[in-house]
């Protein structure tokens, strides 16, 4: 990704000779347009899948560069956390047994991943987010260690000016700030390329923005992040606010983040894309550009539009075009950033043949799309799609109608047809486009699945064993390649029980712990306790800090000593105002020796002084089950 640019004096030559070849690349490519120098009457499909790497508890697993080394295999890399990996596939001409292919490929990929993984008693997950992931694995302490990274991070943040906002909206909610661009690392995806005939490149692209919005309905697989329920594809929103540098005082000014749907319909040229993005978007990334674009093209070589690559790199658009050359011949492609990893490479190659056959089979109707449809309406059709997956309705001619049925009354058929266009095998139409009327007519997305299985199991366990049991579930069932449409949902056993050693407090606690203030009078907490059957309170300050612990032997004692006078006493009168507490991170089993050898009932945990859950004996009553069960399969 070249060398980083920054502010200081060494770079600023560098810096103002990679802009001047970005407006060099965008002449040449216009250039190359108007010559018609890219290659025609030749299609082809590409893909890039990337993976969670995760251990034997489920939980993220840190072996991303232990792996490329054992793997030996080019065709896999680094991602920007170390528990992610990606595998570039090889293009594959479109047509015939192509989609069939392209699965058996990545099978035989992450069949070579995971018996590499087992070494480490880990191995992958497919899925867009991973359940597991903890506030631990989004630190700065699991980026990949290659440089680009770090410095792409210290540029974003530094262009941030401040922590990074979150706000996620869904059945629960995440509200919360960080200081890196690490939560983007929770983020994986399955990228899907389509070659498009120069001539037809607008025209194209705008379809692309306007299917949108139903492919990845379809395709939901994300709808979990921090043990919260959020949107059916928590991956958009997540994406887009995790390396925002959009800065809260700009309110007032309409500026698009670098993760953007786009604002508007293309009108006349591919280059409005990129005229707009150089424009709007600063340099993060820069490296020497030893060619001249224009030069080459007047010596008759074909221009490598380097400058312009890396820039569009930078730019998270969900469609995005992006060159290549075959054999010394240029071509133009759109890539599909729209789905996520999973749940089955089957599910994967069955979006991917859906939303091709959709490109390749655009009707006469929907050549000029700006003429049916506002772009405001696939913009808002988008986002329906990642909050509500299946469930939501959208704007299609004018007209409302569910996406199940847009889906399978006029875009299956398109698909198929578009398909058939290109000599795909009958075999493969026929598998790949069932899953996805399969998948409609359940109403059973991987995002479906994982809400179904955790509320399924949301009253009998803690929150965070849902989350391990959801991603085992997902895991076990994924390596049997059976679309997510006929799959039973997770339940607690999926997890197994010799993972209940390596679990940690934030995987036991209570998250959502009542609170009294330190001021508030006696009388009141004793009722907030009474009214929720409670026998602990954890006491917060005016600051919202920790503050101490109240207990309802410590209630009772003092309304035994009242000795008939009236209760005057406030809570910090009556708390332990320093209890023994514990973090996060500890394991589970240290904190129940810690319980046992304090005698003791409660344990509040603390980040940062402030207050993250409380763990008590009820908590302990599951993690108890699993130990005990573990010790007596054991014997």
């Amino acid at each position: 990704m070249g060398q980083f640019i920054n502010e200081h004096e060494e770079l600023r030559d560098l810096r103002e000779k990679f802009t001047l070849a970005l407006v060099n690349d965008v002449k040449a490519l216009e250039q190359m347009i108007a010559g018609e120098l890219f290659e025609k009457g030749v299609q082809r499909i590409g893909a890039e899948q990337e993976l969670c790497l995760i251990d034997q508890a489920y939980r993220p697993a840190r072996l991303a560069m232990q792996a490329l080394e054992d793997l030996q295999d080019n065709s896999f890399t680094t991602e920007l956390s170390q528990y992610n990996l990606e595998v570039n596939l090889d293009p594959l001409p479109f047509g015939g047994s192509c989609f069939s292919d392209l699965e058996q490929v990545v099978l035989q990929k992450i069949g070579a991943l995971d018996d590499v993984l087992a070494r480490y008693n880990s191995t992958s997950s497919m899925i867009g987010i991973l359940p597991t992931i903890r506030r631990a694995d989004i630190s700065l302490d699991s980026l990949t260690p290659i440089p680009r990274y770090r410095k792409l991070n210290d540029r974003l943040t530094q262009l941030r000016g401040g922590a990074y906002e979150f706000r996620i909206d869904g059945v629960d909610e995440l509200i919360t700030k960080h200081d890196s661009i690490m939560f983007e690392g929770c983020n994986t995806s399955f990228q899907v390329h389509y070659q498009v005939q120069p001539q037809h490149v607008v025209r194209d692209y705008n379809w692309a923005q306007a299917i949108a919005a139903p492919c990845l309905a379809v395709a939901t697989n994300s709808p979990l992040l921090l043990g919260r329920r959020l949107w059916h594809e928590t991956r958009i929103s997540l994406f887009q606010q995790s390396i925002d540098t959009r800065h809260n005082v700009e309110s007032l000014r309409d500026r698009q983040g670098r993760v953007t749907f786009g604002y508007k319909w293309l009108q006349k040229s591919i280059t409005e894309l990129f005229y707009a993005d150089i424009s709007r978007y600063r340099v993060l990334l820069a490296k020497e550009i030893q060619s001249n674009s224009l030069q080459d093209l007047r010596a008759g070589k074909t221009p490598k539009l380097e400058a312009l690559s890396l820039h569009n790199g930078t730019v998270y658009r969900w469609n995005r075009i992006c060159f290549g050359t075959t054999q010394g011949a240029p071509h133009m492609r759109i890539e599909n950033r729209l789905f996520p990893a999973g749940p089955t490479v089957l599910d994967e190659v069955a979006n991917a043949a859906f939303w091709i056959g959709l490109m390749n089979g655009i009707p006469d109707q929907y050549h000029n799309i700006g003429e049916k449809m506002p772009f405001s309406d696939a913009k808002d059709n988008f986002v329906k799609a990642a909050r509500y997956g299946l469930e939501s309705t959208m704007r299609w001619d004018d007209t409302y109608v569910s996406t199940s049925d847009l889906i399978q009354q006029q875009l299956l058929p398109i698909a198929e047809s578009g398909l058939r266009t290109a000599g795909v095998d009958e075999s493969d139409i026929e598998k790949y486009l069932s899953v996805i009327d399969k998948r409609v007519s359940t109403m059973q997305t991987g995002s479906r699945w994982m809400l179904d299985s955790f509320n399924n199991m949301e009253n009998n366990h803690a929150r965070y064993e849902n989350c391990v049991a959801v991603t085992a579930g997902l895991t076990k069932r994924q390596k049997e390649n059976k679309p997510v449409h006929t799959w039973s949902l997770a339940q607690i056993e999926d997890a197994g029980m010799s993972i209940a050693r390596s679990w940690r407090v934030a995987q036991v606690m209570s998250v959502d712990p009542l609170t009294v203030d330190a001021g508030d009078p006696i009388a009141f907490a004793a009722a907030v306790m009474s009214w929720n059957k409670l026998k602990y309170l954890a006491v917060e300050d005016d600051n919202n800090e920790f503050a101490g612990l109240l207990t309802s032997s410590a209630v009772l004692n003092y309304y035994a000593e009242l000795s008939g006078e009236a209760a005057t006493a406030c809570v910090r009168d009556v708390m332990i105002a320093e209890p023994v507490t514990i973090t996060p991170e500890e394991y589970s089993v240290d904190a129940l020796k810690l319980m046992r050898d304090k005698r003791i009932g409660c344990l509040p945990v603390l980040a940062d002084n402030q207050l993250a859950g409380l763990l008590d004996e009820k908590n302990f009553l599951n993690f108890s089950d699993h130990i005990m069960d573990e010790l007596i399969n054991t014997k």
